[in-house]
């Protein structure tokens, strides 16, 4: 009966978004024609993967919308909230409470064992090449046209890149103006940064674009700001000539010494 109540759900549910997606999964639990079955927030959020907030809204909707009842007074086994389609158990083409006024097929209402796992909800996997698939379009289609296409040329996620595809965009050069990296390390200093981030990052995994600028940022304020040359002084105090080795310089040095008087000629 859980395909009974999933296809009523796809082809006359009048919901959308998040809520459609909890009604379906309310109705995947339902046992019988009477489309009763319980459910928890916490399960319903774990299953549609979606926010507690969304969830509750959701099935505010469905009860305002009236494709969903909550059954006061009854709880599951874990107190969760006992729900039913009436709309679903009435279904499209039957007089209201036919179904209602069917007699169970199994006896008394399907409550679970205790202890157990399994509720009136559990699935019932429905035969081979039956059940709701829409018409035309492969199963990665959207609902409507305002969704992206999974894994599809619209796919809103970005595409992974290698680290030196990755261009230095406009925002990050804007960045290390901003933050003080590119006066502390002048053009030429901000360059060598680049190239060593380029090549630690040659084998790493490749990201999307976005990543590699939050990576490159934080290595730019990682960079030590480059020390000042020092003159090498040379022996007695004075400094090598331009363009003398630092030998030649101690050479020249020691010669000077030499040729100083000593007031013993």
């Amino acid at each position: 009966m859980s395909h009974d109540a999933r296809e009523w759900v796809w082809e006359h549910s009048t919901s959308k978004g998040t809520a459609r997606l909890v009604l379906a999964l309310i109705a995947d639990r339902c046992c019988d024609g009477r489309c009763v079955a319980y459910a928890s927030v916490p399960s319903l959020m774990k299953r549609a993967n979606a926010s507690r907030t969304a969830v509750r809204e959701a099935l505010a909707k469905l009860i305002a919308a009236g494709e969903l009842e909550q059954i006061a007074g009854r709880k599951g086994p874990r107190g969760e909230t006992y729900y039913r389609l009436p709309l679903a158990a009435t279904g499209p083409d039957q007089p209201s409470g036919s179904r209602e006024s069917a007699p169970p097929s199994t006896g008394p209402e399907h409550e679970p064992v205790e202890g157990s796992d399994r509720d009136p909800g559990a699935r019932i996997t429905a035969p081979a090449g039956t059940g709701f698939r829409p018409a035309g379009g492969a199963v990665s289609d959207p609902q409507n046209r305002s969704e992206p296409k999974v894994n599809g040329r619209y796919s809103s996620s970005p595409a992974p890149i290698p680290a030196a595809q990755w261009e230095t965009d406009a925002a990050s050069r804007e960045w290390s103006r901003r933050a003080g990296h590119l006066a502390r390390l002048g053009e030429a200093g901000l360059r060598a940064a680049d190239d060593k981030w380029r090549a630690y990052r040659s084998t790493s995994t490749p990201r999307p674009a976005a990543a590699w600028a939050a990576d490159w940022r934080a290595w730019i304020a990682r960079e030590h700001t480059p020390a000042p040359p020092q003159p090498t002084p040379a022996l007695g105090g004075a400094r090598p000539a331009t363009g003398m080795t630092r030998a030649d310089a101690h050479l020249q040095a020691l010669l000077d010494a030499l040729a100083e008087p000593t007031g013993t000629e």
